[in-house]
């Protein structure tokens, strides 16, 4: 498995995996993905030869040493779960953040244990809930925060 920068070939891909893993909640679409890639946010995603497996993205806002981060989505394709895919699109994630010294905010279902643990595990706490947060689902999700990591010069 390789992570690298989402292309727009993978884009199709990304929306079947949407209808898959979200179908009671408006999966996004592919044009919903370009627009995420024509405003410049950050998205990689994890192939294995030439199928991509997962996708995740991120969004950074503010002014150098003032940046603040949020996880757009993370999906990794139900044949493949359970084998670090997610670990490492989130980890690639926290990279980019880390590389803008940026705290990190994310919305997540309240039910998907899975994930929590998996954000928790990479620092997250959760700061609040939001009721109804998913569409058309009406299903709730807690809204986790980890905070900025400052990289030490040697």
């Amino acid at each position: 498995m390789r992570i690298e920068p989402l292309r727009r070939v993978d884009l199709r891909r990304c929306a079947e995996l949407e209808r898959a893993l979200f179908p009671a909640d408006d999966p996004w679409s592919e044009s919903a993905f370009a627009s995420e890639l024509d405003w410049g946010h950050f998205y990689v995603g994890a192939h294995t030869g030439e199928l991509l497996i997962g996708y995740a993205g991120l969004s950074l806002a503010g002014a150098p040493g003032d940046m603040e981060a949020s996880v757009h989505n993370i999906g990794v394709d139900p044949v493949w779960q359970g084998r670090g895919v997610g670990k490492a699109l989130l980890r690639a994630l926290l990279e980019r953040a880390d590389d803008e010294r940026a705290q990190v905010f994310l919305e997540v279902r309240t039910d998907n244990a899975a994930a929590i643990a998996l954000y928790e595990a990479h620092g997250f706490a959760t700061i609040g809930l939001r009721r109804r947060y998913y569409q058309p689902s009406g299903a709730d999700a807690f809204t986790m925060v980890r905070p900025a990591r400052v990289q030490e010069s040697t």
